[in-house]
């Protein structure tokens, strides 16, 4: 498809869910992309992209910045310590907070640097071994916990189950959402973003949908 195609199911998900025009942000998922790809997306006027891997963003991202004027850089994948300092300094705002370690390196650099990204808390709403996030009966407590190292917090993010239906998670985070005042809900891909802003989502990554599949490393 391509991103007017897009584009215009979000406008229609949001009319159909009597939201206002543009309340969601399209984060179109540039991980392993040629920058062929992710130019093309750029020269039609799209700013807002996710990247996964902190190494792979620094690679590419400082270059299309003295091309293209108001880039808006999400890391959505994985965040280890060692990369925190440098997803500060090329990112936006960061949608993978995930454990107290993480939180207490990213507000000492905060303190360090003077600025911060908006921050997601990732909640593993699928209770997934293999997957990242805070479990679902934890999430208050790491929530008041960022908020008191003074985080800027914005809002929630999950990846569902692949084997369940979206719709159950996106509504759990929601929940958890609203019952502690938070705005931001990260959820919805390429096949469920529809859903997700049928349940509030307020970003939604969408990767293969746009640049088609993913060339592989």
């Amino acid at each position: 498809m391509s991103l007017s195609d897009i584009q215009n199911r979000i406008t229609k998900a949001e009319a159909d869910a009597g939201r206002a025009a543009g309340s969601v942000t399209l984060i179109a998922v540039s991980k392993v992309q040629p920058d062929a790809r992710v130019r093309a997306v750029l020269e039609e006027g799209h700013r807002s992209f996710g990247e996964n891997r902190v190494q792979e963003a620094a690679g590419k991202w400082p270059d299309f910045r003295e091309d293209f004027d108001g880039i808006d850089l999400h890391i959505i994948g994985p965040l280890q310590s060692n990369k925190v300092r440098q997803a500060m300094e090329l990112a936006e705002a960061i949608h993978t907070v995930d454990r107290p370690k993480l939180a207490k390196t990213i507000a000492r650099l905060a303190q360090e640097m003077g600025r911060c990204p908006d921050l997601f808390i990732q909640v593993n709403t699928g209770e997934e071994d293999q997957k990242a996030g805070v479990m679902p009966r934890e999430a208050d407590d790491f929530i008041a916990e960022c908020r008191a190292l003074d985080l800027p917090i914005k809002g929630l993010m999950c990846i569902p189950p692949v084997d369940e239906a979206p719709s159950l998670h996106f509504a759990l985070l929601a929940k958890i959402a609203a019952r502690n005042d938070l705005s931001g809900l990260s959820m919805g891909m390429s096949g469920d973003f529809e859903q997700a802003i049928a349940l509030g989502a307020t970003h939604v990554r969408v990767g293969s949908a746009i640049f088609g599949d993913r060339v592989s490393e």
